[in-house]
């Protein structure tokens, strides 16, 4: 890891008890605030994710900003996975365990196409219920996910496991 890329996710902070008591979590907005450190995590997302990638499937909300700096830089369009009640033309709906509840998302109709491969780009790496989600919603379009990009992986919490024998590619783990 470059010095630069470094202190680009040493801008990342925490946050104790959100969204509620006994959650540690981390803030990306300093580093999306910084344009030389969010320069520098696209760079290293874009070098994870690879070149035999068609598309970026993106989370809501924070999956948003990072995919769709990506996908600018390299090229490629996003599918934007929503919560739901978001969107008027639904391909598929999962509903998932999360770190403190559950919740549900969706993927917009026509967004992943068969065939296409597929990289799921997010912020953190938790339990990897969002994840998962994602990855079973790209899937039933028919499409192939080739790998899991997140800037922060929280390991203790087990999200890779979750996901099998998708590549998973985290900038940091902690």
């Amino acid at each position: 890891m470059s010095d630069e890329l470094g202190k680009a996710l040493d801008l990342i902070t925490e946050i104790p008890d959100f969204p509620e008591p006994g959650v540690l979590f981390r803030d990306l907005t300093p580093l999306f605030g910084d344009p030389d450190a969010f320069r520098h995590v696209i760079d290293a997302l874009g070098e994870a994710v690879g070149e035999n990638v068609d598309r970026l499937a993106a989370v809501e909300a924070r999956g948003f900003v990072l995919a769709a700096a990506l996908g600018y830089a390299r090229g490629l369009g996003v599918a934007l996975v929503r919560k739901p009640g978001k969107l008027p033309n639904v391909a598929g709906r999962v509903d998932y365990a999360l770190e403190y509840g559950t919740a549900t998302l969706e993927l917009p109709l026509g967004s992943v196409h068969a065939g296409e491969r597929v990289a799921i780009v997010d912020d953190v790496l938790a339990t990897g219920g969002t994840v998962a989600a994602t990855a079973e919603l790209v899937t039933s379009a028919g499409a192939e996910v080739t790998g899991v990009t997140v800037v922060l992986e929280l390991a203790d919490l087990g999200g890779r496991a979750r996901l099998g024998s998708v590549p998973v590619h985290a900038l940091r783990t902690v």
